[in-house]
């Protein structure tokens, strides 16, 4: 009807990818950039025009995409330990960041058994580091920062979590991770949310992509055994996840970042994940990798080896989608044949960073 104001719901919704036009020469701080992860949003960032400063520790494996796609020539790249809260406050002090996206953690769930006290030293004092730096700031209007899917208390049932749902861990990296959620929550609530910095948790499902070169992850592993012409083990071929290619918790990180500029009241949670009825199994995965490829050898275990790890878990992303214009953008399927075949051309001598660029250009020309 002629006069009828739209709703604050219909205000919100988005095309569903970051603005050029936003983030052309804002000033971003992205920890963790030298990660698989930062890796890429620090290339997304360069394209979309950003001026970036990096901070993390040296790349976690060898080789790894930071180095590879020669990551360190298109930001302004400092090592740094977020544990070292003086030396951390300094640097960002310096960078004065008007939009800071925190990825720097200790990521690995199996890791996390090894050096509990580390992991929780990293994700939890690291976390508090990055938001008391924030808090000296004058120029910060905005906060990302990302934990995981993994802070939910899992209770194997057959339904998504919701970002209201209760928070727990069974393993240190998914403890460390439930505790940064109220480390974020506090700082938001009493000192950030009352200087105008809008902070949000990101929580994403389990992401696969070319360059990711960590130990105990699936397509790593896979890759590591395939191209060495060896079997792959699989502990728990039924355990299900929300699997997505890498640029799609990306995506709604850089989305969240440009909504909460505007509207601060947004701050709180958000999912990133695939459609529920995405969320499939190790095995399906892995019969997607190795699709046409006998060369490619597979011995999947019982599900009794190694230590305690969730046997379902898919996420809502209802909200995101509603107050964001949130929506995924690639089948597992394509996620995973854009994975593999980023890694196939790389190993036959393509260059890293233009096959990065190439798949954000063709993820943002995907309707």
């Amino acid at each position: 009807p002629v006069g009828t104001r739209p709703s604050p719901l219909e205000n919100l919704v988005m095309n569903g990818l970051p603005d050029a036009n936003f983030w052309r020469n804002k000033r971003v701080l992205v920890t963790g950039h030298t990660g698989f992860k930062g890796a890429w949003l620090t290339i997304w960032l360069k394209h979309l025009g950003a001026q970036v400063t990096g901070i993390s520790i040296q790349p976690p494996s060898n080789p790894n995409l930071f180095t590879l796609a020669n990551v360190d020539s298109i930001c302004n790249s400092i090592h740094c330990d977020i544990r070292n809260f003086y030396k951390l406050a300094v640097i960002i002090n310096d960078c004065n960041p008007e939009i800071v996206l925190h990825l720097a953690a200790q990521s690995l769930v199996r890791k996390s058994y090894e050096i509990p006290l580390a992991t929780f030293e990293t994700n939890v004092i690291g976390t508090a580091n990055v938001l008391e730096s924030i808090k000296a700031l004058i120029l910060t209007r905005v906060g990302i920062m990302i934990t995981t899917d993994k802070v939910y208390a899992n209770n194997e049932w057959p339904w998504p979590y919701r970002e209201d749902d209760k928070l727990g861990g069974h393993d240190p990296y998914s403890a460390s991770k439930a505790a940064c959620e109220l480390v974020i929550d506090s700082y938001h609530k009493s000192s950030l949310r009352d200087q105008n910095v809008a902070i949000a948790s990101t929580r994403a499902g389990n992401v696969i992509g070319g360059g990711d070169w960590a130990r105990e992850r699936l397509i790593p592993d896979a890759i590591r055994s395939w191209q060495t012409n060896k079997v792959l083990h699989i502990r728990r071929p039924n355990a299900i996840r929300p699997w997505q290619h890498v640029l799609e918790p990306l995506n709604g990180y850089l989305i969240l970042a440009q909504k909460l500029w505007t509207n601060p009241e947004l701050a709180g949670a958000f999912n990133f994940g695939p459609p529920t009825h995405e969320a499939a199994s190790v095995r399906d995965v892995i019969e997607m990798a190795r699709s046409n490829r006998d060369d490619y050898q597979v011995q999947y275990g019982d599900g009794t080896e190694g230590p305690h790890e969730a046997g379902w878990l898919a996420l809502e992303i209802a909200k995101s989608r509603q107050l964001l214009g949130f929506k995924p953008r690639l089948s597992l399927n394509a996620a995973v044949s854009k994975t593999m075949a980023w890694y196939l051309s790389q190993h036959q001598g393509a260059d890293a960073y233009q096959l990065c660029l190439q798949d954000i250009i063709d993820y943002e020309a995907t309707a």
